[in-house]
């Protein structure tokens, strides 16, 4: 007759076996740990691996430097000064910062100077350029520049991004020209 061997000591020890390979595997939380990923709509598909290396970053800091401004009005859009292009695609909003400094003597005529960025989309740029309306601008201006400081700045304004790219135009309505610095913190 054949030997049966008794289940219960076998499941014990498997049992045994299992709860300490557990017990290992929950070491330390600085041991690697397996991550289960969940692929979304073919929207949001994940492939190939994932990896974090180092910090993510959430901003990005622009400068735009020294730009030279002379007088002219906001509405004169021919005269505007272009700055460039703003890359805002991925980011969710913008902190502006201007500042100045009066080139030469110090402005008989008090002005301000100021930035308007115009989304970079065909049908907008055509009727800002054309007939000198701004559609959905992002706009920053300084406080006023006097006689009293050849400085000048503005606060820190915070706006929503809208759309991937902006064009940025400059003026500067005080009577002398100005050196410019428009800075761009694209954050989410």
């Amino acid at each position: 007759m054949p030997r049966r061997f008794p289940a219960t000591p076998l499941v014990l020890l498997g049992f045994g076996f299992l709860l300490l390979l557990f017990l290992v595997g929950a070491g330390s939380g600085d041991d690697i740990q397996r991550v289960h990923v969940t692929n979304f709509p073919p929207l949001q598909q994940v492939a190939g691996t994932v990896s974090v290396d180092g910090t993510i970053r959430h901003a990005v800091p622009l400068h735009f430097k020294e730009i030279v401004v002379p007088p002219v009005n906001p509405g004169d859009v021919s005269r505007l000064i272009p700055v460039g292009t703003l890359e805002a695609d991925g980011f969710t909003s913008v902190v502006l910062a201007l500042n100045g400094q009066s080139r030469g003597k110090i402005p008989l005529k008090s002005g301000i100077v100021g930035a308007i960025l115009v989304p970079d989309e065909d049908p907008i740029q055509r009727i800002f350029l054309e007939e000198g309306i701004p559609q959905f601008p992002i706009e920053i201006k300084t406080v006023a520049l006097t006689g009293v400081s050849p400085y000048v700045a503005s606060a820190l304004e915070q706006s929503r991004v809208g759309f991937p790219r902006y064009r940025i135009w400059l003026y500067n309505t005080s009577d002398r020209t100005v050196s410019a610095n428009l800075y761009a913190y694209l954050t989410n």
